[in-house]
């Protein structure tokens, strides 16, 4: 069926106006397709990861050579998912301090968004997995983001991240917890 504008509308779980470029901190999680178990397994309360799953925690590490803008806070790779937070730290200031020219537009292809950022962490762990394993469908369509207002609730946030691997058996992303609509 050919896209219908009219029939095919996406709704954006973002919320609405909101720059997703402008610096502050952002909680994610990204979860894989249909929650399979790709990235190692949760043993004794603690995260043990698979060939895949080091791919993962490797992309997510190397996010800020590819995104400048970018600084990692809290993070840990689960089974089926990743939980991380991203802070975008003023981009309008270059590595030595000095102010970028101001050409009037962003060269093409260098979004500075959250989404711009799990896009290409989402690529580059799917390009590993589909040429060292039979897995062809990686991810999910979308992600889960949270803006982070406060340091509470950074903390809490990191917190939650911290100790993700010792409630996994209770985690609603555990396959085994996973509660299926049959009506």
């Amino acid at each position: 069926m050919k896209y219908n504008p009219d029939v095919h509308h996406r709704r954006s779980i973002r919320l609405h106006g909101y720059d997703y470029a402008q610096p502050g901190a952002y909680f994610v999680t990204v979860c894989t397709q249909n929650r399979r178990c790709l990235f190692g397994g949760v043993m004794g309360g603690a995260m043990r990861l698979n060939a895949a799953g080091r791919v993962v925690e490797k992309c997510w590490h190397n996010i800020p050579s590819h995104f400048p803008h970018v600084a990692l806070d809290a993070f840990v790779v689960m089974p089926n998912h990743v939980h991380g937070i991203l802070r975008i730290v003023d981009a309008s200031v270059g590595a030595k301090n000095f102010s970028p020219p101001q050409t009037g537009q962003r060269p093409h292809g260098t979004t500075k968004t959250i989404g711009s950022v799990i896009r290409g962490f989402k690529i580059g762990v799917t390009k590993w997995i589909r040429q060292n394993t039979p897995v062809y469908n990686v991810w999910q369509r979308n992600y889960h983001e949270h803006i982070i207002r406060n340091n509470d609730d950074l903390n809490r946030i990191r917190e939650y991240i911290t100790n993700n691997p010792l409630k996994w058996e209770l985690d609603k992303e555990n396959p085994v917890n996973i509660r299926w609509d049959e009506s």
